[in-house]
């Protein structure tokens, strides 16, 4: 494991711990250069209430490619949806220890903007 990558493990786990300490339902994101992922946990953090990626079919489809702000918009938006339907709207973001901006902060606008609360 790269130092690069043990730095941002530890980013995660501290803000992990923070959010675990508040008993809030999680919005955990992970972004690798071809896709990205977001998931939804509930506040002990055993079960996924919703999930949205690059990798569902819909998105394929309508996305040039995973890796990139557009297709983050797309998938804010998409997993913004699902928590509505699932009842969810007030969330705590989890960025997994990586920096806010980019492709994080494009999908972090479009879930608020589409009706999540964090």
């Amino acid at each position: 494991m790269s130092d690069k990558n043990r730095a941002r493990l530890r980013r995660a786990k501290k803000s992990r711990s923070k959010i675990a300490r508040l008993e809030a339902t999680r919005l955990s994101v992970h972004r690798t250069s071809q896709h990205f992922y977001a998931q939804i946990f509930d506040h002990s953090g055993q079960s996924v209430l919703a999930s949205a990626s690059t990798l569902e079919a819909g998105l394929r489809q309508e996305l040039k490619s995973g890796g990139n702000c557009e297709a983050a918009v797309a998938v804010g938006k998409l997993l913004a949806e699902k928590a509505k339907s699932a009842g969810i709207e007030d969330v705590a973001f989890d960025r997994s220890g990586f920096r806010y901006h980019g492709r994080v902060k494009a999908f972090a606008d479009s879930a608020r903007e589409h009706g999540l609360k964090f």
